[in-house]
């Protein structure tokens, strides 16, 4: 199966005021990017944690209604926060308001210090990843079936209701996020219409290898599930300026110059061409751009007017 890239962006609404998430966001969409996500937490992670952070799901939503094109979603909702049949009618609910334009990411939680904080159970690593798969059972029980139960070890459910259903048929896609091989992979490939994790080209053909395996085990094409990259831009056609922007952009995420160059897409546009293409080579078809605050429009059109023409060959016209 060969599918069109499709290009987002994310960002944590984190150290940020509202007025400069919406401006970035109706960037995006002005440019036609294809999503827009933020992500699921509390407080700032791998930052001060006393600095300004909105809700994930509060901000989603009226970043949605600022904005016509984008498809919208967290990355990732950590399970452990809501219970899933909550989750499902706010997942509903989103996608009556947007039209159908909701992708549900969802997470098995890694924050330990923040659940803790906020005085939310923290499970071990294994029993969040089931939780996450019968996470997956509930919300999907509850948008396609009148009255949803499901008996689970962790959830339990009975006669379930949640109207008005999704307009996405049969239901909105659900995203994935983490790269562990024997369990989030599994459950990537029974539930997952995408997933999404980070690392270099040749990281994601072993893990996809893995995860083809999971598929076979359990009888699924593995190229039904679309494959995500995030990674932070680092962009411009003066070659003389990228060691300074990519030391600033490291500093603001406390890496090293080495580790921000294997994370990022980091270089001149034929560079990040390149790089795009090793990606989708593997067959990589959503590529992220993850962003921080203060925020740059300037990265974004850069993208769109140098990189994006390369990856896919028109650009649609705005409706």
């Amino acid at each position: 199966m060969t599918r069109a890239m499709r290009f987002g962006i994310q960002t944590g609404p984190q150290h940020v005021t509202w007025p400069e998430l919406v401006n970035i966001w109706q960037v995006a969409d002005s440019l036609m990017f294809d999503t827009a996500w933020t992500f699921d937490h509390f407080f700032p992670i791998m930052s001060d944690p006393k600095g300004s952070q909105l809700e994930g799901w509060v901000t989603l939503t009226a970043l949605a209604e600022k904005t016509r094109h984008v498809r919208v979603g967290t990355l990732v909702t950590g399970i452990t926060y809501r219970e899933p049949a909550v989750l499902a009618k706010m997942g509903a609910t989103l996608d009556v308001i947007t039209g159908g334009r909701l992708e549900m990411g969802l997470g098995a939680a890694w924050f330990q210090q923040e659940h803790e904080a906020l005085g939310i159970p923290f499970p071990p690593v294994a029993e969040r990843i089931k939780r996450l798969g019968e996470a997956c059972e509930v919300i999907l029980r509850m948008w396609t079936e009148d009255a949803a139960t499901w008996d689970g070890h962790y959830y339990q459910i009975k006669e379930a209701y949640c109207n008005p259903k999704p307009v996405q048929k049969p239901h909105p896609p659900i995203l994935i996020g983490g790269g562990g091989e024997q369990l989030t992979l599994k459950m990537v490939a029974r539930y997952a219409n995408e997933w999404n994790a980070f690392g270099s080209p040749d990281i994601f053909r072993h893990k996809i290898e893995v995860l083809q395996r999971h598929c076979e085990a359990i009888g699924r094409d593995p190229n039904t599930i679309e494959k995500s990259v995030s990674m932070p831009p680092v962009l411009s056609k003066d070659r003389s300026k990228l060691d300074g922007m990519l030391a600033d952009m490291a500093s603001r995420r406390a890496m090293t110059i080495e580790d921000a160059k294997a994370a990022m897409l980091w270089g001149t546009p034929d560079e990040a061409i390149r790089k795009i293409e090793a990606y989708r080579d593997v067959e990589v078809s959503h590529i992220i751009l993850s962003l921080r605050a203060p925020y740059d429009p300037a990265q974004l059109e850069l993208f769109v007017r140098e990189v994006l023409p390369a990856l896919r060959e028109k650009v649609p016209a705005r409706p």
